[in-house]
């Protein structure tokens, strides 16, 4: 699939219409999550015959977009049902099949389900100190071969810090860094939009039987 017909079809998703502000819950944009998912695939070969899990996955958009690339098997994971709802009808308009858990990520069981690869657009941690580390500490014990994910750029030195130092990553590079153009969603945003510079990581775990310490 052409990364424009990927990004037009991601275009056309349902997104949310009461967004949850404790959960930091804001729509991943079409132009970001296409060409998240087109990099993971085109240099690295981590989602097309994968099982990829979408942590915290929203309406859907990275695991649509997975299953759009024809990974082998796609779980989109979040602690909100009325989100995965969403995800639900977003996958079923695409005729995609994939499978919706409601969890929160800290309880994450996959019940010996092998993920390959991770992908996820995770709370920044702004409104919950560390949600931000919660959600890469279970990528990189969950995935076998890399885990993607976005992040606020000023929070990068921590990032990679903490990821190496206690969350099972052997290497955590930025792929590049992006503008997320994040619209007015709540009461309490004054501008109607805003740019925040935004890195895409990509974090690859440890061998499974080397130790791993708690996240923090």
């Amino acid at each position: 699939m052409k990364l424009k017909q990927l990004e037009g079809l991601l275009g056309e998703l349902q997104q949310f219409t009461r967004p949850k502000v404790e959960l930091e819950q804001y729509a991943t944009g079409s132009h970001i999550a296409s060409r998240m998912l087109y990099t993971a695939e085109n240099s690295f070969d981590d989602i097309t015959g994968k099982v990829v899990a979408d942590f915290g996955c929203g309406c859907g958009t990275l695991a649509v977009a997975s299953s759009l690339l024809d990974a082998e098997h796609v779980v989109g994971i979040d602690i909100d049902p009325q989100c995965l709802e969403l995800a639900q009808e977003n996958a079923a308009d695409l005729e995609l099949d994939m499978d919706l858990i409601q969890c929160d990520i800290k309880n994450l069981n996959l019940r010996g389900l092998l993920v390959d690869t991770v992908v996820m657009n995770p709370p920044f941690g702004t409104s919950r100190k560390g949600a931000d580390m919660e959600f890469i500490s279970m990528g990189l014990k969950v995935a076998r071969r890399a885990v993607y994910s976005l992040h606020k750029t000023s929070t990068r030195e921590h990032i990679k810090k903490v990821a190496l130092r206690n969350c099972n990553a052997i290497s955590a590079e930025v792929l590049c860094e992006l503008r997320y153009n994040l619209p007015q969603t709540y009461k309490f945003h004054r501008q109607k939009e805003v740019d925040i510079a935004v890195d895409f990581w990509r974090f690859v775990p440890r061998a499974r039987h080397e130790a791993v310490q708690p996240c923090v």
